[in-house]
């Protein structure tokens, strides 16, 4: 296959032009009447056959009406040629047989079953073996294979092709152990020996089983009857090759084929997209057409699905050509293969064109766009479509997939109306009772936040399997209710069935969601005594918790020991160091992993450009940016926006605008620049690039409103970011949430217009957050509005008692007007409740190193030096005539218990003072490149 690596699929049109040239391969034919017996056709290609139908009033006429699928009206005039005692039995039975034929291509039993019956009556046929081979391969086709076995065992004595049609029957009807066996008594106690029928079907039974073993013992079968060879057994043996996952002996018989016949390159081109080996498709697909064999429906519907996964667009664009090209665009499984290619591939709206322009449609139609439509999160469409497909004229049931496809978009508790119309078609059609259908109604309910419906439908199942509990801790677990995940894994344990890895890895995220280290080591336990610690997503899993956990020793410990680490591995750890601010340890295994010829996923470098982003880390988030250049990661939307992310919050909006000319334009790339644009202030900047935007008829999200409205707060453009929130509403349809009334409130607050600021969050249809009312309290104090200052301390204390920034920010408040007695009672208020003000936190990157220190920090290592050089600025400032601000000195004269407002002492213990020390030691031979506190 080397070879095929050097072929271009630009080379298809060229390949394919010449298409008259190639003749269809004559083994076909043969291929079709070998599998599905004679051809319904009145046209034979016999030359006695034609001389017999022409000569045959009763074959005729009982094949036209079975051609117009009347197989009613053939059965009457076959009954009523059956009176006549002077019919020709010969001409009589190859009308029957052709009835049969066409009762089991329309599956009509019941036709099937009253010819049988006057066969049996007229006792006419009961020794001719063409009728009761017809009558086997009826009833196997209508998926009666009890029946094909009654007229089996029936015969008085039984020819090659009756036992073909009976091991045909059952592998066809999928009993593959009942094949085997009749193969087995066949082989034992008659003469025959097997055909190329024989053993196609054999194999077939064994693809059916994935029992290879089997599999090869009757590719010795065929060795040694020299059958090998026969293109029909090499077809059945590449397909059970491929899908038992033996993918050199598939290739090996393929390339010893002596003659392949366009069914074996389309076995051959299944066997890679099933093993995972998509990108061999295309170049064997190349080959194909080089060796002059022309795609049919078999070859475009293998292809496609193969462009699908691997979203290929320009491929299948070129396949779709080559469709129209030979005529097969008007086929139904090509459409709804090419359907599916373009929803998979983002292209829905072309898919919506197609769909619409197609004549015929069926269940799988419909399910393709619906699934394009939910894949991209459009619940209009979806449901819209969905409503459509169950009118009356459009005459498609909802089958089970249906719902499967639709359900993935309720993801919002304003859906739950919509999400409850979908339950109700589930009961109307009886899918209540599939448990696929079953566990995805909980995981959408749980997705909506409604909790209640979800235990409804999870306790209205009667036999609830590992899958049914699984769907519900999940449900819990993704969606914050940690404590009923928790308690539900509990009684599943409790009911005897046994957890598997997803099971498992829902309770570890519960735990990491709940930051319960104490919980998380139980599983952690119980996952070591089940011998689960090998799977990757439970390893994955247990990452993410301790490094939530900031438990990095713990999550080092367990990556060391796995043995099999995987790319997914490799990026837990990363981002959880990134996250944790061990950037230098981050950076290290970055290293590592790299020496391990394994690149690291753009999710694990926009984690450390985002750990970058926390610690203004620039000079590392520059060396990072130059290794997202050298390896071509800058092409990934995810990290060109997190490199832009960076620059902007560690103070280089320069270069963040310089990154954003090189990325992707889109809506996520422009939502982050705005939001850097408003960090620094420069709010028209940010507008102009919204006005561009709309101009490029790139639709705004929610996120993009937040980087607007924080843009004008941050720039004083009140009325304008009034207007903003007011054009979310009502021309983008966008409703807004408690981040977007955060940022208004700010906004409101920064220009000391607090009193609107309160009317808006009375307005707003949520309770605001702690955010919203300690912003507002925030810039009261800054204000002196005391008024509407206590009236929202009042709320954030009775909705949040125990936090600390509350009380200080109201204290802070009195303190500033003087009113020193309410300064003592808030103070004594949060010693009574035991809160407790949070520690301050400053950072600082020096030569590369980032420091980080809390407020009366002594355990650091540098402690002693920072002293030291305190002491001797110390003295320097005395002699200098240090003097406090005049708003601390006004505070030290309205507190008489206040004897010194600022003393060398505080300032010594402040945690920015101290970075600032550490960046005075080192400057004489490195340099500071960020500044941060928190």
């Amino acid at each position: 296959m080397n070879a095929l690596s050097k072929l271009d699929m630009s080379m298809v049109p060229s390949l394919l032009s010449p298409c008259s040239r190639l003749n269809p391969d004559p083994i076909i034919g043969y291929s079709l009447r070998a599998n599905f017996g004679p051809l319904k056709s009145s046209t034979s290609s016999s030359p006695e056959a034609q001389t017999l139908t022409q000569g045959s009033s009763l074959l005729q006429e009982i094949t036209r009406l079975c051609d117009s699928k009347k197989l009613s009206e053939a059965f009457t005039l076959l009954q009523e040629h059956s009176k006549d005692e002077s019919f020709n039995p010969l001409d009589h039975a190859s009308a029957v047989g052709c009835l049969l034929q066409a009762c089991g291509h329309e599956r009509d039993i019941e036709i099937g079953r009253k010819v049988h019956s006057l066969i049996t009556m007229s006792g006419q046929h009961d020794d001719d073996g063409v009728v009761s081979n017809c009558l086997i391969t009826m009833y196997s086709m209508c998926r009666s294979p009890l029946e094909s076995r009654l007229v089996f065992d029936n015969l008085r004595e039984r020819n090659l092709f009756q036992w073909n049609a009976m091991v045909s029957g059952y592998t066809r009807n999928e009993l593959y152990d009942d094949a085997l066996e009749l193969f087995i008594e066949f082989v034992s106690v008659t003469e025959f020996k097997p055909d190329s029928f024989t053993l196609p079907c054999v194999v077939k039974a064994c693809t059916g089983l994935l029992d290879a073993e089997w599999g090869r013992g009757i590719h010795g079968m065929a060795v040694k009857m020299e059958l090998n060879g026969n293109v029909f057994v090499g077809n059945a043996l590449i397909a059970m090759y491929g899908k038992c996952g033996y993918i050199e002996d598939a290739l090996q018989l393929f390339e010893k084929m002596p003659d392949r016949n366009l069914v074996s390159w389309n076995s051959m081109l299944c066997v890679f997209p099933e093993n995972g080996i998509s990108q061999d498709s295309y170049h064997l697909f190349m080959e194909m057409l080089e060796e002059g064999f022309v795609p049919d429906v078999a070859t475009l519907v293998t292809v496609l699905p193969v462009c699908a996964n691997e979203g290929d667009i320009e491929i299948g664009m070129i396949l779709h050509s080559m469709a129209v090209k030979l005529g097969l665009s008007r086929e139904l499984k090509v459409n709804n293969a090419l359907l599916d290619m373009y929803c998979k591939c983002g292209h829905v709206l072309t898919a919506e064109i197609l769909f619409n322009n197609l004549d015929q449609k069926n269940v799988v139609s419909w399910n393709s766009m619906i699934a394009g439509y939910s894949r991209e999160g459009d619940i209009l469409r979806t449901f819209g479509l969905l409503r459509r497909m169950q009118l009356e004229e459009e005459k498609i049931m909802a089958k089970e997939v249906t719902i499967l496809n639709v359900l993935p978009v309720f993801s919002d508790k304003s859906e739950i109306m919509s999400l409850k119309e979908v339950h109700g078609c589930v009961f109307r059609n009886y899918f209540q009772f599939n448990e696929m259908v079953a566990n995805a109604l909980i995981a959408s309910y749980a997705n909506c936040k409604s909790f209640c419906s979800a235990e409804l439908v999870f306790y209205g199942i009667d036999d609830k399997t590992t899958s049914t509990w699984n769907a519900l801790i999940s449900g819990y677990a993704q969606n914050g209710q940690s404590m009923e995940a928790v308690e539900s894994f509990h009684q599943m344990t409790a009911s005897g069935l046994e957890p598997d890895s997803f099971t498992i890895g829902s309770i570890i995220l519960a735990c990491t969601h709940f930051r319960s280290l104490l919980w998380g080591k139980e599983i952690h336990a119980y996952m070591l005594r089940k011998g689960l610690e090998s799977d990757t997503f439970i390893i994955t899993s247990l990452l993410s918790l301790y490094t939530h956990c900031q438990k990095l020793v713990y999550a080092r410990n367990l990556f060391e020991r796995n043995e099999n680490k995987d790319i997914v591995h490799w990026n837990a750890i990363i981002s959880g160091c990134s996250q944790n601010g061990y950037l230098n340890e981050a950076l290290a295994l970055i290293r590592r992993m790299l020496s391990d010829s394994k690149k690291p996923h753009p999710i694990a470098l926009s984690s450390i450009f985002g750990a970058c982003s926390q610690l203004s880390a620039l000079r590392l988030g520059r060396q990072l940016h130059c290794y997202a250049l050298k390896s071509s990661l800058m092409e990934d939307l995810h990290v060109g926006c997190s490199i832009i992310n960076m620059y902007g919050k560690c103070g280089s909006i320069e270069q963040s605008l310089k990154v954003f000319k090189q990325v992707e334009r889109g809506v996520v790339s422009y939502n982050v620049i705005i939001a850097a644009l408003a960090i620094h202030g420069r709010g028209k900047e940010a507008v102009k690039l919204f006005e561009e935007m709309r101009k490029f008829e790139i639709e705004p999200d929610e996120f993009t409103f937040i980087g607007l409205l924080m843009a004008c707060s941050h720039s004083g453009m009140v009325d304008e970011g009034i207007m903003y929130l007011t054009h979310m509403r009502r021309i983008y349809s966008l409703k807004p949430k408690l981040e977007h009334y955060a940022c208004a409130v700010d906004m409101l607050g920064r220009a000391g217009r607090v009193a609107e600021g309160l009317k808006l969050i009375d307005e707003m249809d949520e309770e605001p957050d702690v955010g919203i009312l300690s912003s507002l309290l925030s810039c009261c104090r800054i204000y002196g509005n005391l008024d509407t200052g206590e009236k929202v301390a009042r709320r954030l204390l009775e909705l949040y008692p125990k936090r600390s920034e509350s009380y200080v920010l109201l204290s802070n408040m009195y303190a500033k007007l003087g009113r020193w007695d309410d300064v003592r009672r808030v103070r004594a208020i949060m010693k009574e409740n035991g809160v407790r003000k949070e520690v301050g936190c400053s950072w600082i990157e020096v030569g590369g190193k980032v420091y980080s220190f809390v407020v009366a920090d002594n355990s650091h290592r540098e402690i002693e030096k920072i002293r030291e050089t305190w002491r001797s600025l110390e003295e320097k400032i005395r002699e200098v005539g240090f003097a406090a601000k005049h708003n601390y000195r006004k505070t030290c004269s309205s507190r008489p218990d206040l004897k010194v407002a600022v003393s060398m002492e505080i300032l010594e213990q402040h945690s920015v003072m101290a970075g600032l020390i550490i960046s005075i030691i080192f400057t004489s031979s490195l340099c500071w490149s960020g500044f941060g506190r928190s």
